[in-house]
């Protein structure tokens, strides 16, 4: 799911924490399963439902062992505190959590009445890596207009925007059921945050912006509005996902359906994808739960940094763009990959 957009945060100013030096060596602390606040309050079931989903793909013998057990424990909670140890990584650094969701959006198959602005494939042209025309050249010069791209017509400009940076989501059809679409490319150019921009332009200060206050503005403002939306120069194409029924999840960065408040991006260079992790977020809804990584982001780095889904829709978004909290992650490792990491513990 994750390629252009992230986290409501993101069209704001970005995620601001302390990483761990590139080059600096990660550090292991191994912990208890009484040293997890909130563990044995947690629905371990619903976690080993969604962890199952996905440990097939990991591929590591001692993954695989663990996937083969998976199915054969009478209680998720013994499983997880028999085969794994909690383990902190970068424990010293500033955690963040944020949130995601999946958009959805009104649209038709067929042009007509309100339904004007088509979401597109992308033109055979294109190639992956290579920079076309910008998002301004693109609309002033009508450059996909009469191609046959179009995948299907929704009737608003600036959610078909948001929809762009946020890489995929469901349009709810007017003649009945949905699509779901997903990344399919874009034009080359670097996403430039219109956020960013009216903190700039000195609209707002940035303790004020989010996207859902970028998304008031540019309605209430829609000449200005339009000009905005076009200081972000990447245009995102899409693909319809047919494989994935329109009452699931979208897929994942292991291209599986990602589960609502259990599924977290993560960064895969500290997290293993497809594991269990447990978060302990703070904020105004603190949550301890143990989540599965089934995702990634571009803005999403580092040991302790986490962005949770929310699910689908506008309520999800709204509670998705209210995160942004501290805590901590801990990592669920297979025993022997935590002691080789973790040799004193």
């Amino acid at each position: 799911m994750r390629h252009v957009r992230w986290a409501a945060a993101i069209f704001a100013l970005g995620a601001t924490v302390t990483l761990t030096p590139a080059d600096a060596a990660p550090t292991y602390e191994i912990l208890t399963f009484d040293d997890l606040n909130g563990w044995a309050d947690d629905d371990h079931a619903a976690a080993l439902s969604v962890f199952q989903d996905t440990c097939a793909d990991i591929k590591d013998p001692e993954w695989a062992t663990l996937c083969a057990l998976a199915t054969s424990q009478p209680s998720a909670r013994t499983f997880f505190e028999l085969f794994f140890r909690p383990v902190l990584i970068n424990g010293d650094d500033q955690a963040l959590f944020t949130g995601y969701f999946e958009p959805e959006l009104r649209g038709s198959r067929t042009r007509g009445g309100p339904y004007q602005y088509p979401l597109h494939s992308k033109p055979p042209e294109v190639q992956n890596g290579s920079t076309w025309f910008s998002r301004r050249e693109i609309e002033e010069q009508n450059l996909l207009e009469g191609r046959g791209l179009e995948l299907v017509w929704i009737d608003d400009p600036v959610e078909k925007f948001f929809l762009q940076v946020q890489g995929s989501g469901r349009v709810k059809l007017a003649e009945g059921g949905a699509m779901r679409v997903g990344y399919g490319g874009k034009n080359g150019h670097e996403y430039k945050s219109i956020g960013k921009e009216l903190i700039r332009r000195g609209i707002y200060e940035p303790h004020q912006v989010s996207a859902q206050v970028i998304r008031n503005w540019v309605k209430r403002n829609p000449i200005d509005g339009h000009e905005l939306l076009r200081h972000n120069p990447s245009y995102v194409f899409f693909r319809e996902v047919s494989e994935v029924p329109a009452d699931k999840g979208p897929l994942g960065a292991m291209n599986r359906s990602i589960t609502p408040m259990r599924s977290i991006a993560v960064d895969p260079a500290f997290n293993t994808l497809g594991g269990p992790v447990w978060i302990e977020k703070g904020g105004a809804k603190p949550l301890a739960r143990l989540m599965i990584a089934q995702d990634t982001g571009s803005a999403i780095k580092g040991a302790q940094r986490a962005d949770i889904y929310y699910g689908t829709g506008d309520q999800a978004g709204r509670a998705a763009g209210r995160i942004r909290d501290r805590g901590r992650l801990v990592a669920l490792l297979p025993i022997q990959t935590a002691y080789t990491l973790a040799p004193g513990g």
